[in-house]
């Protein structure tokens, strides 16, 4: 388009005046009292030597200063000295209240250390007012609401600084009320504490404002319908508040709204679908709300989110394909929630995502193509049952991948080639699956040479380690833990990475040349962390005593043989050491003023022996299990474990008697010391300072006397084993305080009591083992039915008797648990030692099972039990007995029981072991037994039954022995042969008895079969009539059925070629 000479000379001079008008507000001159006020706040204060304020001098124009801004009068009209370093006081006469001209003022960032002073009333310009983080103190002066023209006012504070600023008097309410123009407000970190109608209600009148954060403001909730008022709010942020309550509906209503940020507000209910389908919102951050719940439904094609942040809440269901909608996604984090299903392919057209966190769900299926998000930097789907393999991503044209996590699915196959060769990634999780296979990386050049993290532990690799592991000098970490792995590995190869502080090898195939290093190469790199368990070493590495920031170390389970070398006791810095399961013998000594840094010392499963006399003075944990020591116990053994929380010497030769110094260490949680030959008493104060004891094993010892009625009210006890000691006297009513207590085993001791029914309340009770003591009377509990997750009782050799009582069977709730729950819910028995470290106490239990003593390590909560065998029991078997379906044991042997075997016995599906021997049942075998598959030991023997045994498969594939001494069985697997019952005579008197042949009957079958004879024998012997036969029958089929003619053409040939054949 042609420009007019006359518009262009218009344009020319308006440009000339603009230019003209900038000049002189950029050239004007500095008026000198602004000049003085400045100096004098200088001189107020104290800066780095690097700071704006260095600049200010008496030389130049005060309106050329750095973070000095001027209007065209000379006048400061701005102040900017953020992140200054400034210190000082700033107080209510500083000369800084005195440029009343200011119209911007930026103090944020500095480290001031008065009180906030109360002299911004004098600001009557002031539109931006930014004291975030300046370091003012104390209650926020009410003068800050005398600044009317206020657009913009931040007044937050850092957590790290604590709570330096309150808003008290004057409060929330006092501070906005004069501020009509405010379209921004930051007040994180300041003390507020308002509930939810006070802060909403004093907000409300803010009608202009648009950005609202207050995070960390010891804000409650509820949110009052009043906050709906703010209606030209863009962005809200609430977090880490105690709202408590449901988020309102009306928030969608904002039309405005393109962020909210509510994490960690204990957010409750289920979220309004509206929320998620507001158009205009790009940022929804409400994690870390564990009582949030919600669900997606279809996304619209016109959402504009691009953060979608739900990590620790209650929402579940599936991910919907329409996920794929929100194209302009580049976050979302939902770990840790409950969705379920698929993850849909739609994910493939996320072309903007960045980073994605799904780890911690229950996704299931494979795992879909990320292939066109070529700007994701973080992938995380860990701890999900994904399966499959991982070939549908072309991993190299992820060329931002910065994380990859897939721990803990289900992946199989091989590992891509193609994941090492990404310029830009640094970390591969890909452990707890079940990659297969040999492990590729091909010829790297150089690649991966930012990769510092591997971890390819607990899967199905095999074959030898690739060369090229140990090119990627970037490593820091490598894990190729539990796999497959062989052959020969020198140390010399793990010199190569240069950057590397952790290496796992352990629980492969591998054998580590622990010789092998190469002297051309620099010293072994810095390793703090080095697991080599099963790794066939068969000596400690010579490069270990150079190691100076060595933390943990484990080399259990190899082929070490001889002493423990003093350097190891002395490496500065070590925390964690585990030499067990090797063939080590002795310690190098002398042992004497060494102050070792241990905290988890595990040597057990050896063969050290002679005198026992070294603890590591900080040890928190202490193993020395399962050695051949042979000493008395040192008496002043409690004050060497200040800090021990495990202690097992159990399985060693011990002897005399335990010290009461055991007692010192207050942090105790695992007290073993089993299977040894200690004798006397238990110490008193063992049983009284049982609040922090959660284990106390003393079985298999020689220990005598009485177990002391001392145990606390706050009794802390899980486990009580006293199990094969010579203990006397009665149960201790006072153990009725240890209400945590899961597994109590008195067995195989000469205790004398009745049955314990004051531990009734004990709700957690699941082992019960009196076996082998002097118990007598019944086990009815009058007052109320104990135990209800009980799940193992052994009452076993005693003097109970009586009845068994429907009342007190039926609330063994344990026993009843459906199969499939059950199993879903698979554990075993153990005891937590600290909630933050992965060290636990496993319980273990001697049980009778098919005739055999068992001793079962590991206590399943699946595993049910009963053994009340050897006492004087009498009546029938309850028939409670029956819903019991999660029973694996059942032994009443010995006992006076009476009555027929209840054929309900055959409801117990699991049931693996049933001994009903020498009582007096009698009657038959109930052929439900027949219903047990899993049934391996029945015995039945010296009892009154009599009959048929019962012929199936499972029965007569027991041994006569399970049959014999009952004088009226008889059968298989029996060699008695059963009597055939004798002739009835038939009376020729009496209708009702005797046997006629009903000829009416038989001669219509005659007929019939005559009949039928005549038309089939010609039509197999003679041809013609064959022929003749057929064509009739098909003309009456035509006729009958003339649908039958279409099908007929469309066949005819085929029907024609068989029916040549059959003539």
């Amino acid at each position: 388009m042609r420009i007019s000479l006359f518009s262009w000379i218009f344009l020319n001079s308006f440009i000339a005046v603009f230019i003209s008008i900038n000049v002189v507000c950029v050239s004007a001159q500095c008026q000198s009292d602004q000049r003085q006020l400045l100096l004098k706040l200088k001189r107020s204060l104290n800066s780095t030597s690097l700071g704006k304020l260095v600049k200010w001098n008496h030389t130049t124009d005060c309106c050329s200063w750095d973070g000095v801004s001027c209007d065209e009068g000379g006048r400061v009209i701005g102040l900017n000295l953020s992140n200054q370093s400034i210190s000082g006081a700033i107080e209510n006469s500083s000369s800084l209240f005195s440029l009343k001209h200011l119209q911007r003022l930026d103090l944020s960032y500095n480290r001031l250390s008065s009180a906030f002073p109360s002299g911004f009333d004098k600001f009557a310009n002031l539109s931006y007012l930014n004291l975030s983080n300046a370091g003012f103190k104390g209650q926020i002066p009410a003068e800050i609401s005398s600044m009317t023209r206020l657009v913009t006012l931040d007044l937050s504070v850092s957590l790290l600084l604590g709570r330096p600023l309150k808003l008290e008097k004057p409060n929330l309410k006092t501070l906005v009320q004069n501020l009509p123009r405010l379209r921004f407000l930051h007040l994180d970190g300041v003390y507020i504490s308002a509930r939810g109608n006070e802060w909403c209600q004093a907000l409300s009148s803010l009608t202009s404002l648009e950005v609202l954060s207050m995070s960390n403001c010891n804000l409650s909730g509820p949110i009052d319908s009043s906050f709906s008022k703010l209606r030209s709010l863009t962005v809200i942020r609430l977090d880490n508040n105690n709202l408590s309550a449901p988020l309102p509906k009306f928030f969608a209503e904002f039309l405005n709204l393109t962020s909210l940020r509510l994490t960690t507000t204990r957010l409750r209910g289920r979220l309004p679908e509206e929320i998620l389908q507001a158009p205009t919102l790009q940022i929804l951050d409400l994690s870390s709300n564990k009582l949030l719940s919600g669900s997606f439904r279809n996304f619209s094609l016109n959402a504009s989110l691009q953060t979608l942040v739900l990590s620790d809440t209650k929402f579940g269901g599936q991910v919907p394909e329409s996920i794929g909608n929100l194209g302009q996604l580049t976050r979302i984090e939902l770990a840790r929630c409950n969705f379920t299903g698929p993850i849909p392919d739609s994910i493939l057209k996320l072309t903007n995502l960045v980073y994605l966190d799904f780890s911690s769900n229950n996704f299931s299926g494979p795992m879909p193509s990320f292939s066109s998000s070529r700007n994701l930097t973080q992938q995380n789907l860990a701890h999900n049952q994904l399966n499959g393999t991982i070939q549908s991503t072309d991993w190299s044209g992820l060329s931002k991948l910065v994380s990859i996590d897939l721990r803990n699915n289900k992946f199989s196959g091989t590992i891509p080639t193609t994941l090492f060769r990404i310029p830009s990634l640094q970390k591969i999780l890909l452990s707890q699956n079940q990659f297969g296979g040999n492990l590729r990386l091909g010829d790297l050049h150089g690649e991966a040479y930012l990769l510092d993290t591997l971890d390819l532990s607990s899967n199905k690799l095999q074959g030898p380690l690739p060369e090229s592991v140990f090119e990627l000098q970037g490593l820091k970490i490598l894990s190729l833990a539990s796999n497959n792995f062989s052959g020969f590995i020198p140390l010399s190869a793990i010199q190569n990475l240069r950057n590397l502080s952790s290496l796992d090898l352990s629980h492969n195939r591998l054998s580590i040349n622990a010789s092998a290093i190469n002297p051309s190469l620099p010293s072994f790199p810095n390793i703090t962390t080095l697991k080599l368990a099963s790794c066939n070493l068969m000596k400690f590495p010579d490069f270990l005593k150079d190691q100076n920031r060595l933390v943990y170390l484990d080399l259990s389970n190899n082929n070490i043989h001889g002493e423990i070398p003093k350097w190891i006791w002395e490496a500065r810095g070590l925390l964690h050491l585990n030499l067990s399961q090797n063939f080590l013998v002795e310690f190098e000594g002398p042992l004497q003023n060494i102050t070792s840094t241990l905290s988890v010392l595990d040597l057990h499963g050896n063969q050290l022996q002679g005198k026992f006399s070294f603890f590591p003075q900080d040890a928190t944990y202490l193993d020395y299990s399962n050695n051949n020591f042979s000493s008395d116990l040192p008496a002043e053994i409690g004050d060497y474990l200040n800090f021990a929380y495990f202690f097992s010497l159990s399985s060693n030769n011990f002897q005399g008697s335990i010290p009461s110094s055991i007692c010192n260490s207050t942090y105790l949680q695992v007290l073993d010391l089993s299977n040894n030959s200690l004798s006397g008493g238990i110490p008193e104060c063992l049983t009284h300072f049982s609040m922090s004891l959660g284990v106390l094993n003393l079985r298999r010892n020689n220990l005598s006397g009485v177990i002391s009625d001392t145990f606390p009210q706050d009794c802390g006890l899980q486990t009580l084993d006293l199990n094969r000691n010579l203990l006397q006297g009665k149960v201790p009513k006072s153990l009725a305080n240890c209400k945590m207590l899961e597994v109590l085993d008195l067995g195989n001791n000469q205790i004398n009591d009745t049955f314990p029914c004051h531990l009734k309340n004990i709700s957690r009770l699941r082992v019960l083992v009196l076996r082998a003591n002097k118990f007598n009377g019944n086990i009815h509990c009058p007052e109320k039915s104990p135990w209800p997750v009980l799940q193992i009782v052994d009452l076993a050799s005693n003097s109970f008797s009586g009845r068994l009582h429907y009342t007190c069977l039926l609330t063994w709730k344990a026993m009843q648990t459906v199969e499939d729950e059950a199993q879903s819910k698979l554990k075993h028995l153990q005891f937590e030692i600290l909630q933050l470290n992965p060290y636990y106490y496993k319980d273990a239990i001697t049980v009778t099972m098919k005739g055999l003593e068992l001793e079962l390590l590991k206590i399943l909560t699946v595993f049910t039990s009963i053994d009340i065998s050897c006492n004087n029991f009498e009546g029938p078997i309850p028939e409670v007995i029956g819903s019991f379906k999660a029973l694996y044991v059942l032994n009443l042997s010995h006992n006076a029981f009476t009555g027929s075997i209840p054929s309900v016995l055959g409801n117990l599906r699991q049931l693996e072991s049933l001994d009903l021997s020498s009582n007096n049942f009698h009657g038959e075998i109930p052929f439900q037994l027949a219903n047990l598959n899993f049934l391996a030991f029945l015995n039945v023997s010296n009892n009154k039954l009599m009959g048929r045994i019962p012929t199936t498969t499972l029965l007569q594939s027991f041994a006569k022995a399970s049959f014999e001494n009952n004088a009226g069985l008889c059968g298989p697997p029996l060699k008695r042969k059963c009597q055939l019952p004798p002739a009835i005579k038939q009376s020729s008197f009496d209708s009702r008895t005797r046997s006629h042949i009903h000829w009416n009957f038989i001669s219509a079958e005659i007929g019939f079969f005559f009949g039928f004879g005549i038309v089939i024998t010609p039509l197999i012997f003679w041809k013609r009539w064959r022929i003749w036969y057929y064509k009739r029958i098909d003309l009456a089929l035509i006729r009958l059925l003339p649908w039958l003619v279409l099908e007929i053409r469309k066949h005819g040939s085929r029907a024609n070629w068989n029916q040549r054949r059959r003539l």
